[in-house]
């Protein structure tokens, strides 16, 4: 059966990326909302998409370096 690509990983997790995902778009002053964003445009979405990778792989590498 294939996932589909928005899937979390570990269900728990579910809510803690959806604050993280309204946090960065607040950040970002995406107007996102709950539910269905039809509204915005691809880049506005990608922007928050990216920006949270971004931070996530920051937050990693301050890990891995002991900080």
């Amino acid at each position: 059966m294939a996932r589909g690509r928005n899937h979390v990983e570990v269900p728990e997790a579910r809510e803690a990326m959806d604050r993280f995902k309204m946090e960065v778009a607040s950040e970002l002053g995406v107007p996102l909302s709950e539910g269905y964003n039809g509204n915005l445009t691809s880049y506005q979405n990608g922007s928050v998409g990216g920006y949270m990778v971004k931070k996530m792989i920051e937050e990693q590498e301050r890990k891995m370096a002991g900080k």
